[in-house]
């Protein structure tokens, strides 16, 4: 084998490998929405530094917990699930699969949007209104 035909197997592979990765982290296998609250929500990794965030959701009063482990790309998106923390929020995620390195993050599933909710129902028709929230006011420096 010729050092020009290695170069172009390497240069191949390279390529096909990227157009890969564009493409696992570009198509969504499904995307939805989960309700619950922030319990942690951290910056994580050696090398690759992504925000690892963990939900507890609860169905119905009384029921176990149960956790939805998250990951978020977008600093703006981990600003405002900073700012909410404590607060009933909705998360709009997108699930990936395939993607090859936990480079990218942790878990399969990354949050897009982040909304509070103003109401919890606790069963059909029985709903616990929350007082609005009111946004802190900021002053100039």
């Amino acid at each position: 084998m010729s050092i020009k035909s290695i170069f172009g197997a390497i240069v191949v592979a390279a390529l096909v490998l990227g157009v890969y990765i564009f493409v696992v982290t570009k198509w969504s296998y499904s995307s939805g929405e989960r309700a619950g609250w922030i319990q942690k929500f951290s910056k994580k990794g050696w090398l690759c530094k992504t925000w690892e965030g963990e939900m507890a959701m609860v169905s119905m009063p009384g029921t176990t917990t149960e956790k939805f482990y998250f990951t978020v790309w977008d600093d703006g998106v981990a600003d405002q699930i900073n700012k909410v923390m404590g607060k009933r929020v909705t998360l709009h995620y997108e699930e990936k699969v395939g993607i090859p390195t936990s480079c990218f993050g942790e878990t399969r599933h990354f949050v897009t949007k982040v909304a509070v909710v103003g109401e919890i129902p606790l069963a059909p028709e029985v709903i616990v209104p929350l007082p609005p929230i009111v946004a802190p006011a900021f002053e100039k420096k």
